[in-house]
């Protein structure tokens, strides 16, 4: 079952790439979920999260250059949030990718969380900017 589902409503920005790519995120976040949470092989765990946690870089690299070159006020708060998470995930890569630390329903629900409110809240800002 979906960890998290992509509705215009609850996380729509009406920013073209940023909807597109979220939805993306969303899918790559499910499956990685559904396989930490459902028995996968520990090896097919670790691709799905290298993969969303590359994605999710790639992401918010994509959001930033965005926000910098329409001059989004909200850039350094908006980033600081980005830098936070990247600090998480990239400490539970190394911690799972040493066999100190599992893909957990509770990390499921702490990035579900996060998504749940960083989009409504910094996301849905720099929509009258980017749009």
């Amino acid at each position: 079952m979906a960890l998290i589902t992509w509705t215009a409503g609850q996380y729509g920005t009406n920013v073209g790439f940023a909807d597109q790519e979220h939805q993306t995120l969303f899918g790559l976040l499910n499956k990685l979920y559904d396989e930490a949470t459902g028995g996968a092989p520990r090896a097919t765990v670790g691709a799905s999260l290298d993969a969303l946690i590359a994605y999710v870089v790639d992401h918010f690299a994509h959001e930033e250059k965005e926000m910098q070159a329409k001059g989004f006020g909200g850039y350094e708060r908006h980033k600081a949030e980005h830098d936070a998470l990247v600090g998480i995930c990239a400490d539970l890569q190394k911690k799972f990718h040493a066999g100190e630390a599992e893909v957990t329903d509770e990390v499921g629900q702490m990035v579900k969380g996060w998504l749940d409110n960083h989009i409504p809240t910094y996301d849905k800002a720099y929509a009258e900017v980017l749009s």
